[in-house]
């Protein structure tokens, strides 16, 4: 697991890319905010985290627990949901919004229009809500 990357992961990349080209600026891996967002926009006082479906557990076609050592897997994808929940908390009592995008709208066959994923991004960092999610499509594909 330690070639598992944290940072600069291609979706992270993908997204990054996109928003700058849309006139967005920001700061990457904030230290000073609980849970390092990916992407922070102190300007918004919003803060993007690019999630992996694997990684975060996330209820979608890329996310399958191993059959082996599943205990193992469980505990530790429980334990990411659960210091995702924390970190999302803190920041949105500290005044934060916080939008997730997971790698299910970026990736695989239920995945969305690159240009969808950016606008909806920009959107709420313009004038969105508290939180916000953009995920693959539920309805099995284009």
């Amino acid at each position: 697991m330690s070639g598992i990357r944290g940072k600069d992961t291609r979706p992270e990349m993908v997204l990054r890319r996109g928003l700058h080209t849309l006139g967005f600026r920001y700061r990457l891996h904030d230290r000073r905010l609980p849970g390092r967002p990916d992407l922070c926009f102190p300007k918004h006082r919003a803060v993007i985290f690019v999630n992996g479906c694997f990684w975060h557990g996330h209820d979608c076609h890329l996310f399958r627990l191993p059959t082996t050592r599943r205990e193992f897997w469980q505990q530790k994808i429980e334990g990411n949901r659960e210091r995702d929940a924390a970190t999302r908390t803190a920041l949105l009592a500290g005044g934060w919004r916080v939008l997730t995008v997971w790698e299910c709208a970026l990736k695989g066959r239920h995945r969305l229009l690159l240009d969808e994923v950016l606008d909806a991004a920009a959107n709420w960092l313009a004038n969105g809500s508290e939180e916000g999610i953009i995920a693959g499509r539920t309805d099995g594909g284009f």
